[in-house]
């Protein structure tokens, strides 16, 4: 087996990775060590960092089907399985022969032909900057060619059931399991109290008519590009799974309210 740890160079220490890299290696196995992952082959991944890192390690994981398990070195840590201090237990993990893992679905975004796969979520905000007007916009949104909604709003966000429990929550949205089998739509700041989160099976396919001002588009809060009236703008649900490793997949609820509490 080859393990590629990934970490986060503003918050681990390199001698931490050396310390795991070592343990798998007395193990029997390989191991490399990177600060971001570029497709290298590897059976298995440990990530060590905060939720963006374990984001930004996820995506490109997702692309080689590569299963991962996150050691928690920032705040929060939603996405990570161990703490810091818990990396023995997590290299055995990682080690395992047939451990439990955690199917995360993912989305495809496409705008006018460039396309980005997230784990959380696609948001559409209006800029807020010198030079912007500060009124609402109207996203008008699509599912499968019918007329699905109005959105009045500062933005949208368009979360996976991971990503339910990040930007899509703090925006008043609701909290989706890994397994559900939808899109949640929630309007950020929304004008109007009809702009409510709402659920979309994830086997359509969601187009936006979006308004003349321009919006800032960010995929799992990285910058992906500005669009207004007349791009095309659409998202389905991505042919990548992203892939976790976890001690216990029915311990999701108890660990997300240890998390927000």
């Amino acid at each position: 087996m080859k393990v590629c740890i990934c970490y986060n160079r503003t918050q681990v220490p390199y001698t931490v990775c050396e310390e795991i890299a070592q343990s798998v290696v007395a193990a029997g196995h390989a191991v490399f060590v990177c600060p971001e992952y570029h497709g290298e082959e590897a059976d298995r991944m440990i990530v060590l960092g905060g939720d963006g890192t374990v984001l930004r390690a996820a995506r490109a994981a997702s692309s080689k089907g590569i299963p991962l398990l996150g050691v928690n070195y920032g705040r929060l840590g939603f996405l990570t399985e161990f703490e810091r201090g818990e990396q023995e237990q997590a290299v055995r993990l990682a080690l395992e022969d047939r451990p439990q893992i955690l199917e995360r679905s993912m989305i495809e975004v496409v705008l006018n032909g460039k396309s980005a796969h997230c784990l959380n979520e696609l948001a559409l905000v209006r800029a807020v900057t010198p030079g912007h007007d500060s009124n609402v916009v109207k996203i008008s949104v699509t599912i499968d060619g019918s007329h699905a909604g109005d959105f009045s709003a500062d933005g949208l966000i368009v979360a996976t059931p991971t990503g339910s429990t990040a930007y899509s929550l703090s925006a008043g949205g609701s909290i989706m399991t890994p397994e559900c089998e939808t899109f949640l739509l929630t309007p950020v700041c929304a004008f109007s109290m009809r702009s409510r989160p709402i659920a979309y099976p994830d086997k359509s396919v969601l187009r936006f008519c979006l308004p003349s001002t321009k919006l800032l588009l960010y995929a799992d809060g990285v910058f992906f590009g500005e669009a207004g009236e007349g791009d095309e703008l659409s998202v389905k649900k991505s042919a990548r799974k992203a892939l976790f490793l976890t001690r216990n997949k029915a311990d999701y609820f108890h660990k997300l309210t240890q998390k927000i509490n």
